[in-house]
C-alpha cells in the first residue's frame, strides 16, 4: 500500500495514493488537478547514512567504516515529489545521490535487529543533495530543499535486494541492488536507536551508490527503486529559493 501527504486547498491531506488518486477519510482527491505531493511524512529529523556502498568508497577515496556513518539532515531540508530544488547561492559544485529511505512509525529506541521491522512503517526514496565544495558534512548537506523526499511510503516493500537508478536530465547516472550495501536497514535502524530516540515520521536513508557527475539548473533528477516508485525533482535557479514556504502548513 502506498501512503501519501497532499496539499489541497484546505491543508494537508493523508490518504492510500493508488492510480493518480489519493483516497482520505474526507474523501478522494485527484493528485496533480486536486492536490499536488507533500513530502509523505514530517520527521523530527533525518537520519542519513554516509559511506554504505563499496563503489562509493572507492569514488570519495574514503576509508571503509567498521560500523554505520550517519549525519542529520533538519526538517527545512524537506521538500516533496515534483517540488523544485533551488541551486544553493553559495556553491559551484553540487551533485545528488538516489537513497532508499525508511519511515519510523512509533517512537522507539534501544531496538534488537528483529524488532525493527514492528517499528518501520514503510519505505520512500530521498534525494541527498550535496554542496560539495563546502566544508564539513552539515554545510554540504544540511540547507533548504537538500532533501527531496516521496513520492509516497510503500508499506509493502523488503528492502533488501532493490533495483534502484538515478537519471539526470534523461542520462543514466546510478544503477545498483540494495544488497550492496555494507549494512542493511535493519541493522542501521538498530544502530541508531541505541543512540537516539526515534519519532513517529522520523526519516532513516540508508545511503547511495557512486554518483558520478553534477547537476545544474535545468536538470531533472529522476531517482527510481523498483517497487517503491520514482522520485522527480528538477533544479532551479538560486532566487527561487525566496519561494519555499516559511511555515509549514497545518498538519492534518
Amino acid at each position: 500500500m502506498k501512503l501519501a501527504r497532499i496539499a489541497t486547498d484546505d491543508g494537508p491531506v493523508s490518504g492510500r495514493y493508488e492510480d493518480g488518486v489519493v483516497h482520505a477519510d474526507d474523501g478522494v482527491y485527484e493528485v496533480g488537478t486536486d492536490a499536488d505531493f507533500l513530502p509523505p511524512c514530517e520527521p523530527s529529523a533525518l537520519y542519513c547514512i554516509g559511506r554504505n556502498f563499496a563503489a562509493t568508497i572507492d569514488q570519495m577515496e574514503y576509508e571503509r567504516p567498521e560500523e554505520p556513518d550517519f549525519f542529520i539532515k533538519p526538517p527545512a531540508s524537506l521538500v516533496g515529489h515534483r517540488d523544485p530544488v533551488p541551486y544553493p547561492s553559495f556553491s559551484d559544485e553540487v551533485t545528488y545521490a538516489g537513497e532508499l529511505a525508511a519511515v519510523i512509525d512509533e517512537p522507539c529506541r534501544n531496538l534488537s535487529e528483529d524488532e525493527v521491522p514492528e517499528v518501520v512503517r514503510g519505505y520512500t526514496i530521498m534525494n541527498d543533495v550535496d554542496a560539495l565544495d563546502q566544508g564539513g558534512r552539515t554545510p554540504r548537506k544540511a540547507f533548504d530543499a537538500s532533501g527531496p523526499l516521496g513520492p509516497w511510503i510503500e508499506t509493502a516493500v523488503d528492502p533488501t535486494g532493490i533495483d534502484m537508478y538515478t537519471d539526470v536530465a534523461g542520462e543514466r547516472r546510478q544503477e545498483a541492488n540494495t544488497e550492496l550495501m555494507l549494512f542493511d536497514p535493519d541493522e542501521i535502524i538498530a544502530y541508531l536507536s541505541q543512540r537516539v530516540t526515534f519519532r513517529p515520521g522520523d526519516v532513516v536513508s540508508f545511503g547511495s551508490p557512486a554518483n558520478p557527475g553534477l547537476v545544474d539548473p535545468g536538470d531533472t533528477v529522476e531517482i527510481t527503486y523498483e517497487g517503491v516508485g520514482t522520485l522527480r525533482n528538477t533544479v532551479v535557479n538560486s532566487s527561487e529559493r525566496e519561494t519555499l514556504p516559511l511555515e509549514e502548513p497545518a498538519r492534518p
